[in-house]
């Protein structure tokens, strides 16, 4: 089967799995991914193939949503590649880029590496930053049945991987705990640049947040 085959019915997949799913991990999230991670893709050095698959199946079963299971990802994407009789090589790199894309509280040690893993991991962290990233965070925080802030909760900056999964804290606060640290964790060039611009705009916001919400 054509490259260009693969692609097309990986897009149908997981189009079939997410048509439920929760708006700000949704199919369009995965789109943003897949073509962010292909502009980023044009000044690195990588495989385009494999950049292709991992963005388009990088939360095809993202643990949040599946009692904290973050096996069921790369077995989905495994079996689904298997089936399209795609490379053993290539099915193995699209495992490994989707056990190891997520921020995961931002504590715990990356434990594989790849220049695609790289290209499609800034993209999924652009996707949480800027005017979309805040668009995700509250339509997560409505989906949970969270508070938009709460000035007497502070932000945790020292969570474990597992306190970052479990918590239930104001949507204003990850934020904090996650959002505005991203822009110093990207990997490429052309993800810094755009993580700048992101992270700036969420900063004006937050700016705008605090003065409206002190009726100023």
């Amino acid at each position: 089967m054509k490259q260009e085959e693969v692609i097309q019915k990986t897009i149908n997949f997981v189009q079939v799995v997410l048509a439920d799913a929760e708006g700000g991990h949704d199919w369009w999230h995965i789109s943003r991914v897949w073509k962010l991670s292909k502009t980023i893709a044009k000044t690195e050095d990588v495989d385009l193939f494999i950049v292709e698959l991992g963005a388009l199946l990088h939360d095809i079963a993202d643990s949040k949503f599946h009692d904290g299971d973050e096996e069921l990802g790369p077995k989905k994407a495994r079996k689904f590649l298997t089936s399209l009789d795609v490379e053993e090589s290539v099915i193995t790199h699209i495992e490994n880029i989707i056990n190891n894309i997520s921020f995961k509280g931002g504590r715990e040690n990356q434990k594989f590496r790849s220049n695609e893993l790289d290209v499609i991991q800034d993209a999924d962290r652009l996707d949480a930053l800027g005017a979309i990233g805040i668009a995700r965070t509250f339509n997560y925080g409505g989906f949970k049945e969270r508070e938009i802030y709460n000035p007497n909760i502070e932000p945790n900056l020292q969570m474990t991987k597992e306190e970052y999964k479990n918590s239930s804290a104001p949507s204003l606060n990850h934020f904090y705990e996650k959002l505005l640290l991203l822009k110093d964790k990207m990997n490429t060039n052309t993800g810094k640049a755009l993580a700048i611009h992101r992270h700036n705009f969420m900063e004006q916001y937050l700016a705008e947040f605090y003065k409206e919400w002190n009726g100023e």
